[in-house]
């Protein structure tokens, strides 16, 4: 997937996720259980299977409904309930042959319809539920819909978009479907299809913003980048409060070198709220790689930093911007942003460690020892907390406290031969500050044979 279409996936909401099989039974109507004239018992008998379903006693209730059928098997309602019951205990077999007698006694009861089609749904018996529901969507036409679902499963694809065609065309269109229709798509890899089909909806609704939108995405992802273009200056026309169309627009605008432009919607994006954090750290890193080759441009990066700070961005997106002062050897600046990083992440070791390296390299050691120290209380079993810690010590030319954190840390170093000759480095340093020189090269010894290879 190309950049821009990677972006667009986040935000316009083009996922192909499979659609749930579910019944649309209108549960305002009760099914017809008059009675009649029957007698006592019977009446007794039924009412008890009633009461022991409700109680989830299956069992119970099928051993009634059983009495009642060798006492009278005229009646549909017996069977139905009996195939619920079945149903309820996943004896599916028993289920589908009581459930199909109450059908052949009542054809066109819906609710006998609907719970044997329950019945081969939950079997996944997908030929036997699409017959089924075939039968229901006389009564409501959203069974259609499971019936597009069903097509897919059985990847009886020309059927499935005949019937979303058909529900588009009679109700509209809809986000369900629509995902319905792209997992399709691109199961099938109709993409040609898939556009005109968009295409036709931008001429048919010229003021639905999202029809736009998803032909953005899909003629990025065939790499029809004039078309995608020319449909986004369109959709900016026809909305001009658009924002999400500016997650497309930027990125046209850079690759046809229009860097004004581009810095124009990325602050859009960058200061959206109807935009999520991924697809603005996207954004982002290419204003921030933009930036690295065109530095005339470094005052917006830091308009847009603000930006990004007033709408509450995510630790990434302060991550990135101090790599890039890192990049560009602006410490102080990346020592800003990380700090940021850290108020959203405050748990986040990796920060926390690269702030008190950059404090040691801008030389300001009192705040390495200080923030140091609250990270051994927060992380005790790190051995680089304690190593930074004493390189700060020696340079404040506390050398008994170095020794002491040194030594201490030296019990935490697992596997790592660089790391322990920098501790003995550090504890050489430490001992000639005390003017203790044998103990100084006993260290530098340790570190030296550490460093020579084997």
């Amino acid at each position: 997937m190309n950049k821009l279409s990677y972006i667009l996936f986040f935000v316009f909401g083009i996922l192909l996720f499979p659609v749930a099989v579910s019944a649309q039974v209108d549960f305002n109507a009760a099914p017809d259980d008059d009675l009649g004239n029957v007698s006592d018992e019977f009446q007794e008998l039924f009412y008890e299977a009633l009461k022991e379903k409700a109680i989830e006693n299956y069992d119970k209730a099928i051993n009634a409904l059983q009495k009642c059928i060798e006492m009278d098997d005229s009646r549909s309602i017996l069977y139905f309930e009996l195939g619920k019951n079945y149903n309820k205990l996943k004896n599916f077999g028993a289920a589908e042959d009581a459930l199909k007698e109450a059908v052949s006694k009542e054809p066109d009861n819906e609710w006998y319809l609907d719970e044997l089609y329950e019945s081969y749904a939950q079997q996944k018996d997908y030929d036997k539920a699409i017959k089924t529901i075939k039968q229901l969507v006389k009564y409501h036409p959203d069974y259609k819909e499971d019936l597009a679902s069903l097509y897919v499963r059985t990847k009886k694809y020309k059927e499935a978009i005949r019937v979303l065609d058909d529900l588009d065309e009679e109700i509209g269109t809809s986000d369900e479907r629509d995902r319905l229709r792209n997992q399709i798509y691109n199961v099938t890899g109709q993409k040609k299809q898939q556009i005109k089909n968009l295409e036709a909806r931008v001429d048919e609704n010229p003021d639905a913003e999202k029809n736009y939108l998803a032909l953005i995405f899909r003629y990025s992802e065939s790499n029809d980048t004039k078309k995608a273009f020319e449909t986004a200056k369109k959709l900016l026309e026809v909305h001009p409060e658009s924002q999400l169309v500016h997650l497309a627009l930027y990125k046209f605008y850079l690759d046809d070198n229009d860097a004004e432009m581009a810095i124009k919607s990325m602050k859009v994006v960058l200061s959206s709220r109807q935009i999520k954090p991924e697809a603005k750290l996207k954004v982002l890193t290419d204003f921030v790689t933009f930036v690295g080759k065109n530095p005339e441009y470094e005052k917006d990066l830091v308009d847009i930093t603000s930006l990004v700070s007033e709408s509450a961005a995510d630790a990434k997106t302060f991550i990135e911007i101090a790599q890039y002062y890192l990049a560009n050897d602006d410490k102080a600046s990346a020592i800003g942003y990380y700090v940021k990083a850290q108020a959203i992440e405050p748990d986040n070791f990796g920060i926390l460690r690269n702030i008190i390296l950059l404090h040691i390299d801008l030389k300001e050691f009192d705040k390495a020892e200080q923030k140091s120290s609250e990270g051994l209380e927060k992380y005790p079993s790190q051995p680089v907390l304690y190593l930074i810690n004493g390189v700060a010590l020696n340079q404040l030319e506390k050398f008994n406290d170095a020794i002491e954190t040194l030594e201490i840390g030296l019990d935490y170093i697992i596997d790592d031969a660089k790391m322990e000759a920098d501790f003995y480095k550090q504890l050489s340093k430490a001992y000639t500050g005390l003017n203790n020189l044998a103990k100084a090269k006993t260290f530098s010894d340790k570190a030296i044979k550490l460093e020579i290879p084997n």
